[in-house]
């Protein structure tokens, strides 16, 4: 992912997120923000970072907004959004600066649908996201290899949206319908859990979508993420036939894209 244009930021140890806890006397961390016309910040954990998934969203979104510049920061560090709230740094990042977008990704979810985890994290984030001037962006994850948990997920992340306002991404409908039409092209990667380039080509398209409101079927062959342009040409359709089915901006719908 290119960083054209990154630009040093400092957030006041006071304006952390409710919970945080630091000394007063201490110096607010430093961080690295972004100067970009249109600045998109993702919050999550390695689903949202390997396959270089942000760059792809980045050089999706750009044709979308001709004469700007754009970029994809990743805030620092693997984390669960329940323990991103609580990391300083990352909170410095989030505060320190408007943000274009905020994709959080990492909410936690029982696997085995023994337990319930907490959303509030998620929501307090959202709202700072929106205090940001930013449009908040849900990012559920895709079902594991062979467990049927795509609503299990994205209706988790519903009932956030419905409380919070944020856009919710149907990345989870979009694997379900790849892997329907074209059960030969593999999304995951060995572990049945992360994606390989594919997958991630296909969440990226998903929230390029999202984010700029424009149809898949626009983005044009990018070279550079390993997946070849047969592939991209599949994974539009499929991503274009998601988003008309489920729209992404349905529980934010006052947002301006």
């Amino acid at each position: 992912m290119s960083r054209p244009r990154i630009a040093p930021l400092f957030a006041a140890a006071a304006l952390l997120l409710g919970g945080c806890s630091g000394d007063p006397g201490s110096s607010p961390p430093y961080v690295e923000g972004s100067s970009a016309d249109v600045p998109m910040l993702f919050m999550g954990n390695s689903h949202a970072s390997i396959n270089d998934l942000q760059g792809m969203v980045q050089s999706m979104v750009v044709p979308s907004f001709p004469g700007e510049t754009v970029e994809a920061v990743e805030a620092p560090g693997w984390m669960f959004l329940e323990d991103r709230i609580h990391d300083p740094v990352s909170n410095a990042l989030l505060r320190g600066q408007d943000w274009s977008y905020v994709v959080l990704q990492a909410q936690k979810y029982s696997t085995t649908g023994c337990c319930t985890y907490s959303t509030e994290e998620a929501k307090v984030l959202i709202r700072t996201a929106r205090e940001q001037h930013a449009v908040p962006i849900l990012f559920p994850e895709w079902p594991r290899l062979g467990v049927d948990e795509t609503f299990t997920i994205y209706d988790l992340h519903v009932s956030i949206a419905s409380v919070e306002p944020a856009c919710v991404a149907p990345i989870g409908q979009a694997w379900d319908l790849s892997l329907q039409r074209h059960p030969g092209r593999v999304l995951h990667n060995a572990d049945g859990n992360h994606s390989n380039p594919a997958g991630a080509f296909l969440a990226a398209l998903i929230l390029a979508a999202t984010i700029t409101g424009d149809s898949p079927l626009d983005v044009p062959v990018l070279a550079g993420f390993g997946v070849d342009a047969d592939t991209q040409a599949l994974l539009r359709i499929v991503a274009a036939d998601t988003v008309a089915a489920w729209p992404p901006r349905t529980f934010c719908p006052d947002d301006p894209y």
